[in-house]
C-alpha cells in the first residue's frame, strides 16, 4: 500500500486568517511610524462557502458506520481487501489515522507526517508531540500555524487499543515515520492522497454525507471538549487553535509557559466519546 499525493490549494478562510495577521503587523508598523498607512487594511478574499454550509462533525450514526466497517471489524487484508469481511485486523495507517484524529483532534497532515519518536513520555504521560522540526533528520514536517505546535496526551482508548505497541513495533523495524506507507506529495505534504482514499472509504462504508470529510473528526473532538466543559484555553491548546484575538489583546497569549502536562492529561481523561462503541477493537 502506497499513498501518493497531489497539490492542494489554500481555502479562502485560511487565506483571510493570514491576511488578518499581516494587517495586524502592518498596523504596528504604522504605529511605529515605519509606514504611512496599512495597505492590507480591510483586505479579504470572498469566501463563497456560507458558514452554515461549512464542514461539520460526523453524526453518531456516521461514526458507527466508519468504525464498524470491515477495516475495523476484520477484513481480507489491509490493501485492496479492506472493504471485504475477513480474518485480518491490519495495523496500518488506514486503521490508526482515523482513530488518532478522533481522539486527539489532530489535522490529517499532522498525523501523516509524524515521526516514530514524536510519540514520547512526558512526566509519565504518553503524548504525541506535534512539531515542525524533526529530531531524526526528516525534512517534510510542516505546521499550519504557530499555535499548531503542541503536545497532546494520548487518550486512554488509544492506549487500550494498542497504539503504543504499534509504535514500539515501528521502533523495532527501524522506521523513521510512524506511517511510512504514506508518501510525500509534490509539495511535501503527506495528507492529500490519504484524504482522497478516506473519501472513497466513507462512500463504501455508507458514511458519506454532505459537509463531512476527514476534517470532521476535528469537529467531533471540539464537540467532545465542549461536552466535557473543558476550559477554553486548555481546549485551544489541545486542538492547536488560535484564540481568535487580534491586535494588543493577542499579546497576552504570548505570556507564561503554557499548560503543564498534568492539566492537559486531566482534560483528555474527561473526554468520553460515549456515542461510539470500540469494544470490538479491543483484543
Amino acid at each position: 500500500m502506497r499513498f501518493e499525493s497531489a497539490p492542494s490549494l489554500i481555502s479562502a478562510a485560511n487565506a483571510n486568517t493570514y491576511l488578518t495577521s499581516l494587517s495586524t503587523f502592518l498596523n504596528w508598523s504604522v504605529n511605529e511610524e515605519l509606514l504611512h498607512r496599512n495597505p492590507a487594511r480591510g483586505l479579504r478574499l470572498p469566501d463563497e462557502v456560507q458558514k452554515r454550509d461549512k464542514r461539520r462533525s460526523f453524526s453518531p450514526g456516521q461514526l458507527k458506520m466508519i468504525f464498524d466497517a470491515p477495516l475495523f471489524r476484520g477484513c481480507l487484508n489491509g490493501e485492496r481487501g479492506y472493504l471485504m469481511p475477513g480474518p485480518e485486523r491490519p495495523q496500518n495507517a488506514r486503521y490508526w489515522v482515523p482513530l488518532i484524529a478522533l481522539h486527539t483532534g489532530m489535522r490529517l497532515n499532522e498525523i501523516c507526517q509524524l515521526d516514530v519518536v514524536d510519540i514520547e513520555h512526558i512526566d509519565d504521560t504518553a503524548c504525541i508531540a506535534i512539531r515542525s522540526e524533526s529530531t531524526v533528520g526528516s525534512d517534510d514536517k510542516r505546521l499550519k500555524t504557530g499555535a499548531s505546535r503542541r503536545v497532546v496526551p494520548i487518550h486512554r482508548t488509544l492506549l487500550d487499543l494498542g497504539l503504543l505497541a504499534f509504535v514500539e513495533g515501528q521502533h523495532r523495524d527501524h522506521q523513521i515515520k510512524l506511517f511510512s506507507e504514506i508518501g510525500q506529495g509534490p509539495k511535501g505534504a503527506r495528507s492529500v492522497a490519504f484524504s482522497k482514499w478516506f473519501t472513497q472509504f466513507l462512500r463504501h462504508s455508507g458514511a458519506s454525507k454532505d459537509r463531512t470529510c476527514f476534517h470532521s473528526f476535528r469537529h467531533n473532538f471540539r464537540d467532545e471538549l465542549r461536552a466535557a466543559r473543558i476550559d477554553h484555553d486548555v481546549a485551544m491548546a489541545l486542538g492547536g487553535w488560535t484564540s481568535g484575538l487580534s491586535g494588543r489583546n493577542k499579546v497576552s497569549e504570548n505570556y507564561g509557559n503554557g499548560h503543564c502536562i498534568g492539566t492537559l492529561r486531566e482534560a483528555v481523561d474527561r473526554l468520553e466519546f460515549a456515542c461510539i462503541d470500540f469494544s470490538h477493537l479491543r483484543r
